[in-house]
């Protein structure tokens, strides 16, 4: 009789270690409660065929909520041609990188979420790279600490491909290694899926146009021990935070980057869509100030709903790196580096416009008192900020 009760007991613990063996992708009861209804909200935007037949399968709750969660935040177009198998590989295969790699316990469940599940970087093809990648790199990089294995992937990155101007549309990691060659877009691409791959947290970071030259760039920012670090995609240094565009970046006015999903982290947001939020990096890389907008009528009252410009002067034009909406007190903010911008607000065929010196003015007033039509303007002086590279110590 005692040797049953033991049994049972026995039994009864195997049967709660079994159910409590498979974790949550998402323990926030409310975050994984959004995700399902943004979930509910894709799935019948796309009703026709079997595009979310994968659900239909044996899942694991981690596969089912890393499931929802990708294809809650995905283009229509990933739904439509990539297969439910496509993503669920790419699940396990993150999921076996964050088990066998030494650092995977470490990464906090919201920086794994955004930014080593997501397989999509930016608009390139998506492939099998996770998989590959993974078999060739973890041995490379498993006894190596968390930031020395970011430099190593980067000259592994180095090994396969060097930088080559490019207009197409991004290749896929998988392209870029076959043809050895890629633009810095392509690059940052690759290194993120390689970064990725081996479950290490990556970001690809735009400057969308200098502030003191023509052209733009893209670099990468891997996360290691709760610190976000930039490095040149293919471009290995000895030590993090080193790149040949250390000075241009303590120069620069805005970076940004796209995460996947809703994204809740420290930085500024600048836009959130339905897919994607995108954040405001460039407390990383220079002295910054925020400045405070506010959008009136000719009368003076606030106007909410204002579409707010901010513009750098590049390549002979004002070009928008950033766009906000007024809130119902008529204000909109940024956080940019310390220089010159062309601040243009409008509504309704009506705008205004002037030049904003972040760190020099923290506020600015528009009246919208301009029409469409007529001829308007304003002489300026546009002083991009000051160099001052803080290098690392090699």
């Amino acid at each position: 009789m005692r040797y049953t009760t033991l049994l049972s007991g026995i039994i009864c613990l195997l049967c709660l270690l079994a159910a409590c063996g498979d974790s949550h992708f998402m323990t926030d009861a409310s975050y994984r409660s959004r995700v399902e209804r943004d979930f509910q909200q894709k799935k019948a935007l796309m009703p026709q065929g079997d595009l979310f037949a994968i659900f239909e399968t044996s899942l694991s709750d981690y596969e089912r909520e890393a499931l929802e969660f990708l294809y809650a935040y995905m283009p229509l177009a990933d739904i439509a041609d990539y297969s439910g198998e496509f993503h669920l590989m790419n699940v396990r295969a993150s999921r076996q990188a964050a088990d066998e790699m030494p650092w995977g316990k470490r990464i906090p469940e919201d920086i794994f979420r955004h930014f080593v599940l997501p397989v999509r970087v930016n608009n390139e093809h998506l492939d099998s790279a996770r998989v590959v990648f993974y078999k060739e790199l973890k041995d490379r990089v498993k006894t190596l600490s968390l930031q020395d294995a970011i430099l190593e992937v980067n000259h592994w990155c180095h090994e396969k491909a060097i930088y080559t101007p490019s207009d197409a549309r991004t290749s896929s990691p998988l392209a870029t290694v076959r043809t050895a060659y890629g633009r810095c877009g392509e690059e940052s691409t690759f290194l993120v899926a390689a970064l990725r791959s081996v479950g290490i947290p990556a970001r690809q970071v735009y400057t969308p146009r200098w502030a003191h030259t023509d052209d733009n760039h893209a670099w990468v920012e891997a996360w290691a021990d709760g610190q976000w670090y930039f490095f040149g995609a293919c471009e290995p240094e000895p030590v993090l935070n080193l790149g040949w565009f250390n000075a241009p970046a303590s120069r620069g006015m805005l970076m940004h980057t796209k995460v996947f999903g809703r994204y809740t982290g420290p930085e500024e947001i600048m836009l959130e869509t339905p897919n994607y939020t995108e954040i405001n990096v460039i407390d990383n890389y220079a002295p910054t100030a925020k400045a405070t907008v506010t959008v009136t009528d000719t009368e003076g009252h606030p106007v909410s709903g204002a579409k707010v410009e901010f513009k750098i002067y590049n390549y002979a034009e004002f070009y928008t790196v950033a766009t906000k909406y007024t809130d119902a007190e008529g204000k909109a903010f940024l956080t940019a580096g310390k220089g010159d911008m062309l601040v243009w607000a409008s509504r309704d065929g009506k705008f205004g416009y002037a030049k904003l010196s972040f760190g020099k003015e923290d506020a600015l007033k528009l009246s919208l008192d301009k029409k469409e039509g007529e001829s308007y303007t304003l002489p300026m002086d546009i002083v991009p900020p000051v160099e001052g590279a803080n290098l690392p110590e090699v």
